[in-house]
């Protein structure tokens, strides 16, 4: 039986490849997340029918967009991802915007993760993009925020699985991206942490992409990441 924690990133330029690895890993995951790349794909059905395929076919759907607009667009966009049956749906963590999204999404099963700072971000990135705090210090103040404000999960580094547990307690679901089995190439990640280690932090779910869709055999590798995880 798969582990729910473990959600796939399907990284991946086009849905046909997307269904491809969904086929070889077969029952070894039961969670998706589909970002900007897979939905914005320029096929017919794109990354969005997927979606709803997948659902269809009893998994679970992570979408990873990110909203930010103002609250009345963000807002029904919430709407309309909880009407698809989605899990988990990103929302940056800008407080009138995750207070709209917590509204919309009243009466639904979808999550509402708020996003701290981007796990490709470090403090020379921050400071480069106009923000006088340090990377640490704006998740921990953005998680406050999150947490208070009543949205369903927190997404951020493993890094900073710990700091964030203290502040949102246990009550709040905590999804790391950025994991990397033990002697995996970190790629464009800066902040990033083992299966086994993020669990023990404080996450609850953790998002892997390359080293399983990107592997010679995605089963096997899934596989591998779920029986590091399974005695955490």
């Amino acid at each position: 039986m798969s582990d729910p924690r473990l959600i796939v990133g399907l990284d991946l330029p086009s849905v046909q490849r997307a269904r491809e690895v969904i086929n070889e890993i077969g029952d070894a995951v039961s969670f998706y997340k589909i970002g900007h790349q897979l939905a914005f794909a320029p096929e017919r059905e794109n990354g969005l029918h997927l979606a709803r395929q997948l659902i269809d076919e009893g998994k679970q759907v992570f979408l990873d967009l990110k909203l930010l607009d103002i609250d009345n667009t963000v807002a029904n966009g919430v709407k309309s991802v909880a009407a698809m049956g989605v899990t988990m749906l990103t929302i940056h963590a800008y407080p009138n915007a995750m207070r709209a999204a917590v509204e919309a999404a009243k009466g639904s099963d979808l999550t509402l993760l708020g996003v701290t700072v981007l796990t490709s971000m470090d403090d020379a990135d921050l400071e480069e993009a106009g923000y006088a705090m340090k990377a640490a210090d704006l998740v921990h103040l953005r998680a406050k925020q999150a947490s208070e404000i009543g949205m369903g999960g927190i997404v951020a580094s493993a890094l900073e699985a710990s700091a964030i547990r203290s502040v949102v307690g246990d009550d709040l679901d905590l999804v790391t991206p950025g994991i990397r089995p033990t002697g995996a190439d970190h790629g464009d990640q800066k902040r990033v942490m083992t299966p086994s280690d993020a669990l023990q932090a404080g996450a609850s779910h953790l998002v892997v992409a390359r080293p399983i869709v990107a592997a010679s055999n995605p089963r096997e590798a899934a596989l591998v990441i779920a029986q590091e995880m399974v005695n955490v």
